[in-house]
């Protein structure tokens, strides 16, 4: 494929008549006419037709106020909305990553992103959404190819994002289906965020860098992810450094050892509204296990879908884990 085919390509996937003109970033690197950038788009245009939905960039104020609609019935903000219309207005205006995901012409989904330092090389994604009603069709998946591939377009390598470690379907979803890796835990991040999804609780957060061109991120890409196996691991004895008790507590287990194990209960949000004092011992117990190991040079090589990281003492570089291409 030569570069003009990539960048008509790359134009019917965003629809970018569809939006509104957008200042030019200055001094963006040249779109390269690679075989990533063809292979990101690929997947990113099956993964939507997988889900049934058309994503594309948004940038009319109708259509921000929509997706400021649905944010606000995820995350029921109150007076403090996590992002409003009219800063997802100048994103855009200034090139960066605002896009909705469609289901005919209803709005089922939306992600917002900023360029970060270094400031042609990287994108923060701020925040990504989907509606309940669509959250069985993988809409999520959908839109992050899609920002992967539009990042790429646009001469980025590496998207970065923070997530909640405590909510385990989140952490599958950004470690294993995408192939992201966490980088920092960051201790009560946003400060107290009273919304229905946070509760009050301390705004603990991982820190990941999804490596656009990684192994990982196109083997996940492909719908190939690398899974771990911790039952196998836990009979081969592997040390638990936090495990879930029967009545659904934190057990601080050991540190010590090369490999380690840490759990997360099953649901915390649910558990934050039946039982808000037991979801603040995880929230301690996590940041005394997991943030301490991060912290001392350990990092995350997988999770389990079972509610398990698997955490590796080492950079992941020097164990073999690294991101190289």
């Amino acid at each position: 494929m030569t570069g003009a085919e990539h960048v008509i390509r790359m134009k019917r996937m965003t629809d970018l008549d569809d939006a509104p003109t957008v200042t030019a970033r200055p001094a963006l690197p040249s779109v390269p006419a690679d075989a990533a950038l063809a292979d990101a788009i690929r997947v990113a245009d099956a993964a939507a037709r997988a889900s049934g939905v058309r994503v594309r960039q948004v940038g009319s104020l109708a259509e921000l106020d929509a997706v400021d609609r649905l944010f606000e019935a995820i995350w029921q903000p109150g007076k403090h909305p996590p992002v409003t219309t009219e800063l997802m207005r100048a994103f855009g205006k200034a090139g960066n990553y605002v896009a909705a995901a469609f289901d005919g012409e209803t709005l089922v989904g939306a992600c917002v992103g900023f360029f970060a330092a270094p400031s042609h090389d990287a994108l923060h994604s701020h925040i990504a959404g989907v509606s309940p009603d669509a959250r069985a069709r993988s809409v999520g998946f959908a839109l992050k190819l899609h920002q992967r591939a539009w990042a790429l377009a646009h001469g980025v390598s590496v998207v970065g994002w923070t997530f909640d470690p405590l909510v385990g379907r989140n952490a599958y979803f950004n470690l294993v289906k995408l192939g992201a890796r966490p980088v920092e835990y960051l201790p009560n991040f946003y400060g107290p965020m009273r919304d229905a999804l946070n509760s009050d609780d301390d705004t603990d957060r991982l820190l990941v860098h999804w490596h656009l061109t990684s192994p990982a991120a196109r083997r996940a890409g492909e719908g190939r992810p690398a899974p771990v196996d911790v039952g196998t691991m836990r009979r081969q004895g592997v040390v638990t450094a936090l495990a879930v008790s029967e009545g659904g507590e934190p057990v601080v287990g050991s540190l010590d050892g090369d490999t380690l194990l840490v759990a997360v209960p099953a649901d915390v949000e649910a558990l934050r509204a039946a039982s808000p004092a037991v979801a603040r011992r995880w929230r301690q117990a996590l940041r005394d296990t997991l943030g301490v190991l991060l912290a001392d040079g350990a990092h995350v090589a997988g999770f389990d879908r079972a509610g398990w990281y698997v955490v590796r003492r080492g950079s992941a570089a020097a164990s073999g884990e690294g991101t190289a291409s």
